[in-house]
This record gives C-alpha cells, sequence and structure tokens, in this order.
C-alpha cells in the first residue's frame, strides 16, 4: 500500500477523532425530570414502541438500559420493556427534533418519552406485544440500529422511521448494546456479534405473538447483527419464519462485503424483496473499511449487478441529499428516502421492473407533495436480479 492512499484515511480518521472528541456529545437520558405541558393540538402522534435488548440495565436516572452487555450466565438474553415516545406537531419529516437539555422535557417543540415500561419476563412483553399487534391487523416491523448509539438515541430514531415513513403495523425495536461513543468500534462489533442470538429469539417471539407479516429495518452495524441471525434461521431450517418474514431492509449496511457474500449463500435466494441501500459517498463507511484492513463494506460497495447474483435488490442513493455530513443515515433523514420506505413496507409485492412507474410516480409525487428540492427520480437507481431500473429513463435490460 502507497503512503499516498494510506494517508487519506488517516487524515479522515484523525479529523474524524478530533471533531468527535471536542465536540460537547447531548447528554443520555430518556425520561425526562420535568416536563412542559402541551396541548393536545401540539402533538402530531404518540408511538408506542416495544423494545427487546440484550443491553444491560441502567444505573443512571432516567434511563432503562446501558451499552453494557447482558449477562449470559443464568439470565435470559433478552430484556424486554414498551416506551411511549410523543412526536410533537412542529416536526418535519426526516428530522429528529431532541431536547438540548434531557432532563427538561417539551413535548411541544421535542420528541419525548412519556412513559416507559419494563416487563418481568418474556411471557408479559409476548402478551402485551400480542394485543398491539392483532390491533395492526397482523403487521409488525422490527428496527434495528447501528453503531455509535444510545439506547435514548435508538428509542428517537426508531419513533422517527415508524412515525415518517407512516408504517400502518406494530413498531418493535431490538437494541443492542452499543456504548453510544465514536471511537469504540470494536467493543461495538462485538457486542453486535452477542445480539444476534438474542434478535433470533426476538423474532422467533414476534411470531409467537400472531404476527403474520415481519418486516425488518436494519442500519448500520445493526445489519450484521441481523445477517446473522438470518443465517441462523436459515440453518434451523426456519429462513422466512415460517412464510411471515416479508421485506428486509439492509440500510447503508456496515458488513464486510466478503461475509455478507458467505452469510447470503447459507441463507439462500430471498423469497421476498430483500433490499441493500448503498452510497458511494458514505464517508461512515469509509473509515469503517479503512479500520477493517481496506475492506469494501456492503454499504458502498459500487458493483450492484454482483450483489443482485445474491438475489437481492440493491438501490443507489448515493445522489440523493442528506442532513448528516458522514451520509450514513441518509433513509432516515431525508424525507424522499424514508417516506418511500413506508411505501415499499406496505407494499405486498417484490419490487421488480414492473414497479417502475408506480416507483417513479409515487418518488416525484412525494417530491412536489413536500415542496422541497430533496431529490428527483434521477438521484436513485434500483437494480434487481434481472433489471436496472433507473427512475430517470426506466427500465433497462441486461
Amino acid at each position: 500500500m502507497s503512503f499516498r492512499k494510506f494517508q487519506r484515511p488517516f487524515a479522515f480518521l484523525f479529523i474524524l477523532m478530533v471533531v468527535t472528541g471536542c465536540a460537547n456529545q447531548r447528554p443520555s437520558r430518556l425520561i425526562a425530570q420535568t416536563m412542559a405541558p402541551a396541548r393536545t393540538d401540539q402533538i402530531e402522534a404518540t408511538h408506542e414502541i416495544f423494545i427487546a435488548t440484550n443491553r444491560a440495565a441502567a444505573e443512571e436516572p432516567g434511563e432503562l438500559f446501558s451499552g453494557r452487555r447482558l449477562a449470559h450466565q443464568g439470565a435470559p438474553k433478552a430484556a424486554f420493556a414498551h416506551v411511549d415516545v410523543s412526536i410533537p406537531k412542529v416536526h418535519e419529516t426526516g428530522k429528529l427534533e431532541l431536547s438540548p437539555n434531557p432532563a427538561v422535557a417539551d413535548p411541544a417543540r421535542y420528541f419525548t418519552a412519556q412513559q416507559a415500561v419494563l416487563y418481568p419476563d418474556a411471557s408479559d412483553f409476548e402478551a402485551a406485544l400480542r394485543k398491539s399487534i392483532a390491533s395492526h391487523g397482523g403487521r409488525a416491523l422490527v428496527f434495528i440500529h447501528g453503531y455509535n448509539t444510545g439506547f435514548d438515541d435508538a428509542v428517537y430514531r426508531a419513533a422517527q422511521i415508524f412515525n415518517d415513513a407512516d408504517y400502518s403495523g406494530t413498531p418493535i425495536m431490538f437494541s443492542w448494546p452499543s456504548a453510544g461513543r465514536m471511537l469504540d468500534y470494536v467493543y461495538d462489533q462485538n457486542s453486535a456479534t452477542t445480539a444476534r442470538d438474542a434478535l433470533e429469539e426476538t423474532l422467533r417471539l414476534v411470531v409467537r405473538a400472531g404476527a403474520k407479516r415481519i418486516d425488518i429495518v436494519a442500519h448500520s452495524m445493526g445489519s450484521w447483527v441481523t445477517m446473522e441471525a438470518l443465517r441462523q434461521l436459515a440453518i434451523s431450517g426456519d429462513r422466512d419464519l415460517g412464510g411471515r418474514l416479508a421485506d428486509v431492509v439492509l440500510a447503508s449496511p456496515d458488513l464486510d462485503i466478503d461475509v455478507f457474500k458467505s452469510q447470503m449463500r447459507r441463507y439462500g435466494v430471498p423469497k421476498k424483496t430483500f433490499l441493500i441501500l448503498t452510497s458511494q459517498n458514505d464517508r461512515a463507511l469509509t473509515l469503517s473499511g479503512f479500520i477493517a484492513g481496506n475492506q469494501p463494506r456492503l454499504g458502498d460497495y459500487s458493483d450492484a449487478k454482483e450483489l443482485t447474483n445474491l438475489g437481492v435488490v440493491v438501490v443507489d442513493v448515493t445522489k440523493v441529499s442528506s442532513g448528516d455530513w458522514l451520509n450514513h443515515t441518509k433513509f432516515a433523514e431525508n424525507p424522499i428516502l424514508v417516506r418511500l420506505l413506508g411505501e415499499r413496507l406496505s407494499s405486498e409485492g417484490n419490487l421488480n421492473a414492473r414497479d417502475h412507474d408506480a416507483v417513479a410516480g409515487k418518488l416525484e409525487t412525494l417530491v412536489r407533495g413536500l415542496g422541497q428540492t430533496v431529490g428527483t427520480a434521477a438521484d436513485i437507481v434500483i437494480t434487481t436480479p434481472l433489471t436496472v431500473i433507473d427512475l430517470a429513463t426506466g427500465p433497462v435490460r441486461r
């Protein structure tokens, strides 16, 4: 490796360390000490988010779970809770309005955890989940967050995605023990590995709770946890959860490309839509690849055709804008992408060439409806196992 090739990512790493080291991170706290009053007309929605996690319990006031790992010796694989999160009426699609002082909640202006419930065991959680799933037509969405994510931030990000995607099913978040610190990459990677059994058991619990359709959305390093759990399901002979597993979306997956290929060979060609959201300007994945020995990551891999040979659909969002300077959370922060994610999860069929007109039409409608210059049809290229769907020009047969 030449010094010039080494110099650029090292310089980026150094700058990132300085920036994150000097920045004042938002304090971690989920339940505020005091809450300002808010009128009903100041609240857009309140979401009851069910939570399964292998994080250890927190000791700090106002927190539920920490970045430490749940001990396995004589203990359950996961802990369970639900949190009611209100969304302010002033919320803008794709944004996450958080209080600068989490000890003081203001539901009229910020995302607010109204209340939290801890379940003593899995059976109580399953009973509550069964009621919610039944009331939502048997649909459930499991969201798995990424690297450098504290528990409170994971809860609020989940609420934002469920709200902005306008998902109609039961919202569930699986939270693995990320330390929530930028420089704890190796710790987070190992923590993600410890979570695969707990995620597998969580997916089986959702089935037992009566879900007829289970969608999965995983972000960043959460894609590693997800793929390992899916691989384990495949080895057990139940890779699609008895036919209940529907769409799987890996957004900006921080996952070694060779590891992903081996996981997919074990998993097999998916029966339902399996989406990979990639971006060639994802700075977080550039850094991740450097840390991993300059190994390509799935989320910025450029050979879409090679990936579709595994039976997946690749959605290239390189040209799509994002409020995140790392370009790592486009799927949640770009209003068009998060709305299209909701449209995809509401669809019953697989994504293929025949969907071009429908997808392009929905995209342009969303652009006009949002009244913002945040994207056009030309910004997204979808590659399926049979067809490249350039939303600017239409399907192109290979």
